[in-house]
């Protein structure tokens, strides 16, 4: 299986210190569990980051599919808004059951395909808590929509299909049966918020309060755990050229 390696960030440290760019490499291949869940309050810079992500990832796997649900029709993603796989307020749900019937179809055979299909997610939690508090009706929705992920996020991985969600809290009444756990890679941007990381990353939150003892996370900075172990404070790379980067992810939901 061949391996993708890309720059997830830079070491946030070396960044302020020293201004050397230490790079954070991360797997996204088949192999490895490169399931994303972002994290950070309004202003933290999750939609930049999202961005940046998506734009690697299509540039360094190009056999890879992308489908983008943007539940709050965001103007962060203004350029993806006449693209064919990108979804957005109460169409989000169709990016979902198209990606799970992948997975669905080559779990049973019927699909011997095995390119990288990611979905994207842009506000995750405010997605499926608006359905769930839109009467009984919402409930059910949200009750499959949730189920549907927790299968992605347990399956997902050996059929080639990826999940990459950003939201502001990984509240668990939206993550059931300890989906959360099944995230290979956690981000948590911008000035620290105890319950937050009490939430996603309990053992490391010792060393998380001795770095910001010393400097506090701004914006598009703070921490990562890679597969439950492996914690970084990263810093976000700056991008030279935004547009060509908007039009990376244009063409990867053509």
């Amino acid at each position: 299986m061949m391996k993708y390696d890309f720059t997830l960030g830079y070491d946030l440290g070396a960044w302020q210190d020293y201004k050397i760019k230490k790079k954070i490499i991360m797997d996204i291949s088949a192999s490895t569990n490169s399931h994303m869940l972002i994290n950070g309050i309004s202003g933290a810079g999750k939609s930049f980051f999202q961005t940046q992500i998506f734009a690697k990832i299509a540039r360094t796997d190009k056999d890879s599919t992308f489908y983008f649900a943007d539940y709050k029709r965001d103007d962060s993603y203004a350029h993806l808004r006449e693209q064919s796989r990108y979804f957005s307020y109460e169409d989000t749900l169709q990016a979902l059951d198209i990606v799970y019937g992948i997975m669905k179809a080559r779990i049973s055979g019927a699909d011997e395909t095995r390119n990288q299909v990611t979905l994207i997610w842009d506000e995750y939690v405010a997605n499926i808590l608006a359905l769930y508090n839109d009467g009984k009706e919402g409930k059910q929705k949200a009750e499959v929509a949730m189920r549907k992920v927790s299968e992605i996020l347990m399956m997902g991985r050996s059929m080639c299909v990826r999940l990459i969600v950003s939201c502001q809290r990984a509240d668990a009444v939206v993550f059931p049966q300890g989906a959360r756990l099944n995230y290979g890679v956690v981000v948590i941007l911008g000035a620290f918020n105890k319950s937050i990381y009490e939430m996603l990353m309990t053992d490391h939150i010792d060393k998380v309060k001795q770095r910001i003892k010393q400097k506090d996370f701004g914006r598009g900075s703070g921490s990562v755990l890679l597969q439950g172990a492996d914690l970084h404070f990263i810093k976000v790379g700056e991008v030279a050229n935004m547009e060509k980067m908007k039009e990376r992810c244009k063409l990867a939901l053509a």
